[in-house]
């Protein structure tokens, strides 16, 4: 299983917090996230996205084929985004496009065991990787960029 968390590009500040429009540097973000992203993702890539504006505009600039799932939105824990990913039992790949610091904590829980405070950069992916090796599940990470790094 390939699960990959990209954190949605730099958005506005203002409130309601679920209104927030992407900033003209944030689509940029976006574009070039998902110029890569269209490269390396396998075409069947399930992608689920936060119900917030600036995580579905983050998205939008990569595919309009996407759900939208609640459970990932802001304040949501690492568990419950794992949850709605499959991880680690389901198949193939998932795309989340969602918040900090739940995608941070997220990617620590995934590399330690234990949800910490890990920052993921405005539009960045991490990508990780789950397979049987040996009679035994091996997790890893196969790639941390961010759009400024393209």
């Amino acid at each position: 299983m390939e699960l990959i968390l990209w954190r949605h590009a730099e958005a506005e500040d203002g409130v309601p917090d679920n209104t927030r429009s992407l900033t003209a540097k944030g689509e940029k973000q976006a574009d070039k996230m998902a110029t890569f992203l269209r490269a390396s993702l396998p075409h069947d890539t399930r992608i689920l996205v936060s119900p917030a504006k600036r995580t579905r505009q983050t998205a939008q600039a990569f595919t309009n084929h996407f759900t939208t799932e609640p459970a990932i939105g802001p304040g949501a824990s690492p568990e419950a985004i794992l949850k709605a990913a499959d991880w680690p039992d389901g198949e193939g790949s998932v795309l989340i496009v969602g918040h900090q610091p739940a995608l941070g904590e997220t990617a620590a829980l995934l590399m330690t065991g234990h949800p910490d405070y890990w920052s993921i950069k405005k539009g960045a992916v991490w990508w990780f990787s789950r397979r049987a090796r040996e009679g035994d599940y091996q997790t890893s990470l196969r790639l941390v960029i961010a759009p400024d790094h393209l």
